[in-house]
């Protein structure tokens, strides 16, 4: 179904981090071109509640309220571009995919999106690098 580098890289341009969503944790701390701030931020708050091996994808539906990884999240103020199915087409003529940006609190709100997580996948995490310097470590 997917490549094996599918949702897997790491963009940068003047002002915002791209990271593929089907990275894991540890596949972000790898890699070279990924900000030391984002790295320390992952190895101080997300990886003391999940595993290095852990996707994005996978970390994103499971977040508690009450976590550390909610509360980065929202700092940073991440958009998360998920891939979801709508059968009434979402404004098109047929049933199908759509990729729409949600923040940490759209996805936690909406029980449709944590029901269908199967037929869901992230694409993407957009953090804005003003915002990333934001989080204290």
């Amino acid at each position: 179904m997917y490549n094996n580098k599918d949702y897997k890289h790491f963009v940068q341009d003047f002002s915002n981090l791209y990271i593929g969503g089907r990275n894991t944790y540890q596949e972000i701390m790898d890699n070279d071109n990924v900000p030391f701030k984002l790295k320390t931020i992952i190895a101080h708050y997300m990886l003391k509640e999940v595993a290095g091996d852990t996707s994005l994808e996978n970390h994103v539906f499971f977040i508690e309220k009450d976590s550390l990884s909610y509360l980065v999240y929202k700092k940073m103020r991440a958009k998360f571009l998920l891939n979801v199915f709508y059968e009434d087409g979402h404004g098109k003529d047929k049933p199908g995919y759509h990729i729409d940006e949600f923040t940490i609190d759209q996805i936690l709100e909406r029980e449709d999106l944590r029901a269908n997580m199967g037929s869901i996948f992230l694409t993407e995490v957009r953090i804005k690098k003003l915002s990333l310097l934001g989080v204290s470590i």
